[in-house]
């Protein structure tokens, strides 16, 4: 059984990359408020933890493959 951290994201890693280009976009705007900027810190640090859980689930099904010869998810 897959733990809640791990279950898959309503996004795609592709998609998470342009929310994060959006997020740092939003964080180089000159007229960001401090909390503004806090928020926004926030949440492009939550989505770079789901970028790199996402990263880590590819490369172990990559590194599955390898040894077994078939992919087989974790």
């Amino acid at each position: 059984m897959k733990k809640d951290s791990e279950a898959k994201s309503k996004f795609t890693l592709e998609e998470n990359f342009a929310r994060l280009e959006e997020t740092i976009e939003r964080l180089e705007s000159e007229d960001i408020t401090l909390d503004g900027a806090f928020a926004a810190y926030s949440e492009g640090m939550a989505i770079l933890k789901e970028c790199s859980g996402q990263i880590d689930r590819v490369e172990k099904q990559v590194l599955k493959l390898t040894e077994q010869g078939e992919l087989e998810e974790l």
